[in-house]
This record gives structure tokens, C-alpha cells and sequence, in this order.
């Protein structure tokens, strides 16, 4: 028997009855009329969740295992079976896990708490993985001298968020990286899995994105690279909700500056609050990074200590 049981055993009178809950919680029988809700399962990141989060989600559960039908029409058991989202696994069964809360927190988060909204964008992204087949992706071997400098992870903010890199103008060949736009596409999205795994959903569910445009100008852009930029785009805004606490454009061009300026207007606040542009050089970049990133952290080249990349 758990403690938990134990306990409930114990506070329990003697001639009560107890039934297990869809959830696998055993919980006290109530008296007739009244419900008893399941004993719900907290952590740090769950602690944080509002009355009208916890609304939503609650109402959201149950709307999970026609999610999963609607999501594997070809899968008979798709209501029943088990599926893995960012290395946790969601239980139609037994939905009362505070990691599973978490996760499925983030698509009513993106979606304003609709549930319908949030179960529609649930469903479009548990297709695209299969269809994109991430697995597959992350499993891949990419070639170290066309990729290897495009991306790093390292350290972690003051909270312990991993800190992740993209450094556009770290290989100026661009017939080599974006020659084949779905392989730059599948090394993206291993990328993007890679940072995820960094995450327990339990004290940590963001990461910190830096941005680095160094080398980059516009006569350095072809049309591959823009169009795969326009695909990985929409591939992380439909398909990883809230998993960014912050994002720092840092060495951007001044033409980039003035684009970003003129579509301030169309970006929704929220999404403003977690972006800054900032200027180029070590000095410039350590003043805005190391607010949220402890100096030996961050790598010297953005004004750390660290000799990292």
C-alpha cells in the first residue's frame, strides 16, 4: 500500500466504501449526491496554473480521447492506446499527471483557454508528427560540417532553462544547408526535440532562444533559405506551443531592425513581451542576456564567461 493510500485508509471511517476513480486515484466514496473530484497531482509549473486554467484543462481532459481518435483515424484502440509528446506520456486513462497537465496546459495557453481551439491544434500537431515522422527525424545522422555550427545548447538561464543558440551565419553555404529544404527541415525539428529533451516539465516547461544573425545580410538570403525559414516558422508556431520563456535577436542587421519595427504593430502582446532585438557586439548583447543568464553561463562571445562555441 502507498503512503497515499495508507493515509486515505487511515482519515477513511471504518464503514465507508472506496471505488477507484477513471483516473486510478482511489478516492473516498461520497455521500449520495454529492461528487468528489480525484485527488489532483501538483508540481511547481501546476502550482502556477490560474481557476480558469484549471477550468479549462479539466474540461479539456475530456475531450483527449476523441482528440486521439480524430488524430489516428486508422488506429482502432487510437481512444485507449497510450501516445508520446515530448518525452511524456499522455494515458487516456489516467490524465491526473501533473506532466500530462503541463503539456496539455500549453495548447489552451496558445489558443486563449478555447478548449476547442486548443483540441483542434492538439490534434493538428499529433498528425504532423506522424505524417513528418519526428521520430525518424531525431534519429537521423546530419552531416557535422553543414549543420554542426548552425545550432548550439548551452547552459541555463537563473531559473534553469536551457539556453539555445541559432546561429544563421554559421556556414555561409547555402547551397549546402538549405539545398535540400526538408533535410535543413528534419535537422530543425531534431534540433528543436533535442532542446525539448531538456525540459522535465516539472520545474522547467521553456527554454531561452538566442538568435544570432552575425554574417547575415540580404544578398546572403536565397530563396530556398527563405522558404524554409517560412516553413520552420510555421512548423514551431503550430506545433510547439509555449515552449519559449524568451527569444533574443541579437547581431541583426539594420534592415532586419526596421522589419521587425514595422510588424510590431501585428503581433499580439504576449508575444512582444517574450521577444527583444538587441544590438551586436559583446558588450551590447552581455547587458541583455546576462539579466536572465548567470556570466558563466553564457559564452564569451555574448558577453559571458563561458568558452563555449
Amino acid at each position: 500500500m502507498s503512503e497515499t493510500e495508507a493515509t486515505q485508509t487511515a482519515v477513511a471511517p471504518a464503514d465507508s466504501e472506496h471505488q477507484e476513480t477513471s483516473y486510478g486515484v482511489i478516492q473516498e466514496s461520497a455521500p449520495e449526491g454529492l461528487t468528489v473530484e480525484p485527488i489532483e497531482p501538483k508540481t511547481a509549473l501546476t502550482d502556477q496554473f490560474t481557476p480558469k486554467e484549471w477550468d479549462a484543462l479539466k474540461a479539456f481532459r475530456v475531450e483527449i480521447p476523441d482528440a486521439l481518435a480524430s488524430a489516428y483515424p486508422d488506429k482502432n484502440n487510437a481512444k485507449t492506446a497510450a501516445v508520446k509528446l515530448w518525452g511524456v506520456t499522455i494515458e487516456p486513462s489516467n490524465l491526473l499527471d501533473a506532466k500530462v497537465s503541463v503539456v496539455l496546459m500549453k495548447f489552451l495557453r496558445a489558443r486563449n483557454l478555447s478548449v476547442s481551439e486548443g483540441k483542434t491544434m492538439f490534434i493538428a500537431t499529433l498528425r504532423w508528427r506522424d505524417q513528418f515522422n519526428v521520430e525518424a527525424a531525431c534519429k537521423e545522422e546530419f552531416p557535422q560540417d553543414v549543420f554542426g555550427q548552425l545550432g548550439h545548447i548551452y547552459g541555463q538561464d537563473k531559473a534553469g532553462r536551457p539556453v539555445v543558440y541559432n546561429v544563421y551565419g554559421g556556414n555561409q553555404d547555402l547551397k549546402a544547408v538549405f539545398g535540400d529544404i526538408q533535410r535543413f527541415l528534419r535537422w530543425r525539428v531534431a534540433f528543436m526535440e533535442k532542446s525539448i529533451e531538456l525540459l522535465d516539465f516539472e520545474t522547467t516547461d521553456q527554454m531561452i532562444q538566442v538568435h544570432d544573425y552575425a554574417g547575415v545580410s540580404m544578398t546572403s538570403r536565397d530563396t530556398n533559405s527563405k522558404n524554409a525559414a517560412s516553413e520552420a516558422s510555421s512548423i514551431f508556431s503550430s506545433h510547439y506551443p509555449e515552449l519559449l520563456h524568451k527569444k533574443y535577436f541579437v547581431n541583426v542587421p539594420s534592415y532586419m531592425t526596421w522589419i521587425f519595427w514595422l510588424f510590431k504593430p501585428l503581433m499580439p502582446s504576449a508575444t512582444l513581451a517574450k521577444m527583444s532585438v538587441v544590438g551586436s557586439g559583446a558588450s551590447t548583447i552581455g547587458k541583455a542576456l546576462l539579466a536572465e543568464v548567470n556570466a558563466k553561463q553564457l559564452p564569451t562571445r555574448y558577453g559571458g564567461e563561458a568558452e563555449a562555441f
